[in-house]
């Protein structure tokens, strides 16, 4: 099935955990991904392997905290695909400490990646986006409804963003954009992996089936929108 055949489709974050596997589903069903990440190597790692699978996708190095950086990367993808359909903000970074211990850098950097990226990267697409009738996914998470110890910048971050996304969406759908935020719970991922390797992968979800929903999200009719959906693994402990 070839859905999204010729449409260009930019994932931030895309070099490993829930971003890679954004960009092989989107990849896997006609698109031409462009997967942005601060590490190159690990772009170059996800570009290869979907264009040896036979998709198309081209990596580009970008800091979403960076808006001059964005702006270059952002012409430089329609210079050379000639237009821009979706846009998924997954750039994330966290902190695990408690507040006593969080350094003022170290907020700031949660803050700039996690709410501020999506702020950026959202500012300088909407015109291309609104070209398309394209779309802009905010990935936020289960952090953005409940809080737990040892996360208070993220948590904060996580519902700022997903304040933003349905604020954004009121004013984007008037140039045909859509906004979706997806909540999404545990995943097997480095993202929570590595900071905590002991947490039982029974309790956390493949990440590509929250690739596969924003897959479905970006699937609805030009007249529906999907402004907020949750996608939590059936055992995660950190919600009910």
């Amino acid at each position: 099935m070839n859905q999204f055949n010729g449409k260009v489709m930019l994932v931030t974050g895309g070099g490993q955990g829930l971003g890679a596997a954004i960009c092989k589903s989107l990849a896997a069903d006609g698109a031409i991904v462009i997967p942005t990440d601060v590490k190159a190597e690990k772009l170059r790692g996800v570009v290869d392997e979907i264009t040896a699978a036979g998709g198309k996708a081209h990596g580009y190095p970008m800091d979403v905290t960076d808006e001059r950086q964005v702006a270059e990367v952002v012409s430089r993808i329609v210079a050379d695909h000639g237009r821009l359909d979706v846009v998924v903000n997954n750039a994330g970074v966290d902190f695990t400490k408690p507040i006593e211990e969080l350094s003022f850098d170290e907020w700031d950097m949660v803050m700039k990646v996690n709410l501020r990226g999506p702020f950026v990267v959202s500012k300088l697409t909407l015109a291309h986006l609104a070209k398309t009738g394209g779309h802009i996914v905010n990935i936020a998470s289960t952090a953005a409804k409940r809080a737990w110890p040892n996360a208070s910048a993220y948590h904060a971050s996580k519902w700022g963003v997903l304040g933003f996304s349905h604020a954004l969406h009121t004013e984007a759908r008037k140039q045909r954009v859509k906004v979706t935020a997806v909540l999404a719970g545990g995943m097997q991922t480095p993202f929570i992996l590595d900071r905590f390797p002991d947490t039982p992968l029974e309790n956390l979800q493949d990440p590509k089936n929250v690739a596969d929903t924003i897959k479905y999200v970006l699937m609805q009719p030009a007249e529906t929108v999907i402004p907020e959906v949750m996608v939590v693994p059936m055992t995660e402990t950190s919600w009910p």
